[in-house]
């Protein structure tokens, strides 16, 4: 006879999503699933929609990451114009990405993640939350709240507005930046430094405390995906796809974005809404791949920005090979939000920003067109087919946290073998299951979280549906 453990929902991420834990007759952890229970359909409500919508439309998928959504939409509109868009374009979008990636990293880290670190495991989840972080460390918490402000404000200054900005478009974007909305960037770049490596050494100084969480939260070998320049140096906006074994060699390399799916499978779990790709040639499970700020920093060589830089050195010597930790995530976020910080401000004085120059007119040039981008959480995927009306007939989106879904599997099952014994499911035990979860940071849709007192129901139930043990908090 078995017993599952059911965590329903798991806090402190964007979504909703649930976790069971399968234990065997002696109490020990067999198996554990990551459970997503939302369902959004935006690949089959887009068919019949125009191209030129698709910009406008596929933002509304998050409110995390609508530019992620923007930009990948607006290059698959580029390819099914089969144009390059002008190079002012390409470098404001550039912009406006990096500063998703620094507002997003901070959301995950000081709003998310922090509060189990920096409050302790055992600490009531009334008190594990943002608002802890605000009363233990208020100081810390107004900086990360100001670095994800600035983030926010670029995408603002560049596209209107900081959610679901209607900016780019098949072929380029809408606007430049003006003089005054540079100036207004600039302004607040040495805060947003100062804060970045505040967050930098304060969680350098966690790893010395937390060797534990390191070696069991989601540490194992796999393979890892990334977009990549040509030259090895870190990539958000271009380049091609890089695969890297556990052991740091490069397994496949130089894979133009198009030709995805002769790399990538897309595998189907009867318990889940969210796919669950894998590197094709290898198959499953052996394909399972990791994707987002660890994998970026795993397959580039360079980051291309000397305060980064010095960063992934650091970060490359905690791992024999490739760095095989998700407890990790965190410091690759901190060093992404760095190195963005250093993009956004050496591109600040390219005269190009303020170009009129903006956009390559044409009709439908091509029936297909796919759009790659990393979005915070790894590499995402608009595929588009249309008809020679440019009316869409297929949709295909590869997201992120899917691409990281059997990984997230992995975590929670390493971390639930470490930490549960027997029936007994106490809450710093939950939260530590949980807390493997974040280290990925999925982005469920549509962005909902709980804080203060988070909801939690747990049922340990046999094999014949007995409940046998349940706790609900909230």
């Amino acid at each position: 006879m078995t017993h599952r453990i059911l965590i329903d929902p798991v806090t402190r991420i964007e979504g909703h999503a649930k976790i069971s834990i399968l234990l065997d007759e002696a109490g020990n952890v067999w198996d554990a699933e990551f459970h997503v229970v939302e369902f959004r359909g935006f690949e089959k409500f887009c068919e019949g929609r125009p191209m030129s919508e698709m910009p406008g439309i596929t933002p509304r998928i998050c409110g995390i990451c609508p530019v992620s959504h923007l930009l990948a939409s607006a290059k698959a509109g580029d390819a099914i114009l089969a144009v390059a868009i002008p190079p002012a374009a390409d470098k404001l979008r550039r912009m406006m990405n990096l500063a998703q990636i620094v507002q997003s990293h901070a959301l995950s880290f000081f709003y998310l993640s922090a509060p189990d670190f920096l409050l302790g495991w055992d600490t009531p989840p009334a008190d594990r939350n943002v608002f802890g972080i605000v009363r233990s460390h208020p100081d810390l918490a107004r900086a990360g709240i100001r670095l994800r402000q600035f983030g926010q404000e670029v995408i603002e200054i560049l596209g209107g507005r900081k959610i679901h900005p209607a900016w780019a478009v098949p072929g380029g974007v809408r606007s430049a930046l003006s003089e005054e909305g540079r100036d207004r960037i600039r302004s607040g770049l040495p805060e947003a430094f100062r804060t970045s490596r505040i967050a930098l050494d304060l969680f350098k100084k966690t790893l010395e405390t937390h060797h534990q969480e390191t070696e069991i939260f989601g540490n194992f070998p796999s393979l890892f995906m990334a977009l990549v320049a040509d030259d090895g140096t870190w990539e958000h906006h271009g380049g091609n796809l890089r695969f890297v074994d556990s052991s740091g060699s490069i397994i496949a390399d130089r894979i133009e974005p198009h030709r995805y799916q002769e790399f990538i499978g897309e595998s189907v779990q009867n318990n889940s809404y969210l796919k669950s790709p894998y590197y094709l040639p290898i198959g499953l499970p052996g394909g399972m791949y990791r994707v987002g700020p660890l994998a970026r920093l795993n397959v580039c060589e360079h980051m291309g920005v000397p305060q980064a830089e010095a960063e992934l050195r650091a970060f490359k010597k905690l791992g024999r090979g490739a760095v095989t930790s998700s407890f990790l995530y965190h410091y690759a976020r901190l060093i992404e939000i760095l190195a963005g910080l250093e993009y956004i401000e050496r591109g600040l004085d390219d005269p190009d920003l303020l170009s009129d120059d903006l956009r390559a007119d044409a009709g439908i040039n091509s029936l297909r067109g796919v759009g790659a981008s990393e979005a915070p959480r790894g590499t995402l995927f608009h595929d588009y087919t249309v008809n020679r009306d440019g009316i869409l007939q297929k949709v295909n989106l590869i997201i992120a946290t899917g691409q990281n879904n059997l990984a997230m599997n992995r975590t929670v099952a390493q971390i639930a073998r470490f930490y549960v014994r027997g029936k007994e499911i106490p809450e710093p035990m939950l939260n530590r299951i949980e807390h493997g979860i974040r280290c990925y940071d999925p982005c469920l849709s549509c962005s909902t979280h709980a804080i203060g007192k988070m909801p939690l129901h747990v049922q340990l139930i046999a094999a014949d549906g007995t409940v046998i043990n349940e706790v609900t908090r909230g």
